[in-house]
């Protein structure tokens, strides 16, 4: 049922949160300025009137998931981490500090399975709105977007053939044993030993050795299929998936298309973008949106079919549109999107460095700043939960994009937060030091403050706590 509205007493013998943190640390500013009431408002409908225990409190299931893709953590890790950590109480709704796991880490799973993909695309609008109140993304920010793609890899293992045949070969047996299927020969000792011989033959570059053991393998799979397809006689939904894929791994060759690279994930594509270091990468294709002022994330979704570039370009903008409000005017790629065919009001630049020493120098700034984009997905991919894609199907990877997202933007706010905080004592202890006469000595300065602020030399002295500041967002 909806979870029901949680006022705890009063109690003599406990003190508030209010009361012992810290009201300018970036976490407490940052719960007064997030919008939770429409988050309650929208995911409200989702839980049924009158019918079982009361939901947990939607406050604190959005709150824990901006947590855990903010300080890349899994499900299991936002939870014990919530009970050491007071601010992390307070942001997600507490009023007294609580000693006691709030909830199983499970109930983020079903969480995410009860709002949807339409559900997480509104928390990331939520933190664009906090940004658009306090200033700190505007309009003219949106004037420039840059937009790229990059492949959100899933949490399997390299495939090869040996190892996803015996895979299907146990799934299949384990399905014929909870129906109570009696097989002919389930294989299961001799495959395993089938599939280690195999890895050591290639191993030792005995290649004829591990082909032979490899079609032993796939040998005993067919035998395992047919079997359990002669037996099963209505065969329920689930076997019916499990029949499919068996027969599309064993048909499969070399040059097939659509092939199956996972028997836990079969939405796994084979994605090549001409890295050096790493040739294919095995996952889904992820388009984003920044702007060029500022870095936010404006738009960042999930694609399947491995799309060519360019085919994404509309869905993106579109996408940032409809999260903050604001059209772009302007859009910068790279040459992977030649050909995109967009026909919307934005204008798309293909930023080709071979024609830019031809520009002036305002448009130059403009094309030079399109590579501001590779270092965002650098970031989203190692500190927000984006290089390897834990959450299950091809919705999981849909959300898995917008929470990393919604990571790489709470980042970006917590770090405004404390900046703003951090230079304003350094202000009023420069402001102090001026006064006293010590600054001005100390950078040769005349310690009269109206002649320094006539001769104009007051701006490299404020330039000090602000390249002092630089490394504020890495404390966080």
């Amino acid at each position: 049922m909806q979870p029901k509205k949680h006022y705890e007493e009063p109690d003599l013998f406990r003190s508030h949160l209010e009361q012992i943190l810290n009201h300018r640390h970036p976490l407490y500013v940052l719960a007064g300025k997030i919008d939770w009431g429409c988050f309650e408002e929208t995911f409200g409908p989702t839980y049924v009137e009158d019918v079982g225990r009361p939901g947990i409190a939607v406050r604190l299931m959005v709150g824990l998931h901006y947590l855990k893709h903010t300080f890349d953590e899994s499900d299991e890790g936002v939870v014990e981490r919530f009970v050491e950590n007071p601010y992390w109480q307070y942001f997600c709704g507490m009023e007294y500090f609580q000693h006691r796991l709030p909830i199983d880490a499970s109930s983020l799973t079903r969480f995410r399975d009860r709002i949807g993909e339409s559900g997480v695309e509104l928390m990331l609008r939520g933190l664009l709105e906090t940004a658009k109140r306090g200033g700190h993304l505007k309009e003219s920010h949106m004037a420039r977007v840059n937009v790229d793609t990059t492949v959100q890899e899933k949490a399997i293992a390299f495939p090869t053939d040996a190892r996803l045949y015996y895979k299907m070969l146990m799934t299949l047996v384990r399905a014929a044993e909870a129906r109570g299927i009696g097989l002919r020969q389930s294989h299961r000792r001799v495959a395993k030993k089938a599939l280690a011989q195999q890895g050591r033959y290639a191993h030792a570059r005995q290649m004829k050795r591990a082909g032979k053991m490899t079609k032993k393998l796939k040998t005993m799979l067919g035998r395992v299929y047919r079997d359990l397809k002669r037996k099963a006689e209505g065969a329920d939904e689930e076997l019916e998936t499990l029949f499919g894929l068996a027969e599309r791994l064993l048909s499969q060759q070399k040059e097939s298309k659509n092939k199956l690279y996972s028997v836990h994930a079969p939405e796994v594509e084979c994605i090549s973008k001409g890295k050096a270091h790493k040739k294919y990468e095995f996952g889904n294709k992820v388009g984003m949106v920044t702007t060029s002022r500022g870095n936010w994330i404006v738009g960042i979704q999930a694609f399947h079919g491995n799309p060519y570039d360019g085919h994404t370009l509309t869905s993106c903008l579109d996408q940032a549109k409809k999260l903050t409000g604001w059209s772009p005017k302007e859009a910068y790629t790279d040459l992977g999107y030649r050909g995109h065919g967009y026909q919307g009001k934005t204008e798309v630049h293909l930023v080709d460095h071979r024609k830019m020493k031809k520009m002036t120098r305002p448009v130059r700034k403009w094309f030079k700043r399109r590579s501001a984009i590779e270092p965002v997905i650098g970031h989203v991919k190692a500190e927000h939960r984006m290089d390897r894609n834990y959450l299950k199907g091809v919705q999981g990877d849909r959300m898995n994009a917008l929470l990393c997202g919604c990571g790489f933007n709470m980042r970006k706010l917590l770090a405004v937060f404390f900046l703003s905080h951090f230079l304003w004592r350094q202000w009023l202890f420069l402001m102090q030091s001026i006064r006293d006469g010590f600054a001005c000595r100390a950078f040769g300065l005349p310690t009269d403050i109206n002649k320094c602020l006539f001769q104009g030399r007051l701006n490299r002295t404020l330039c000090v706590p602000i390249r002092s500041a630089s490394f504020a967002c890495h404390i966080i």
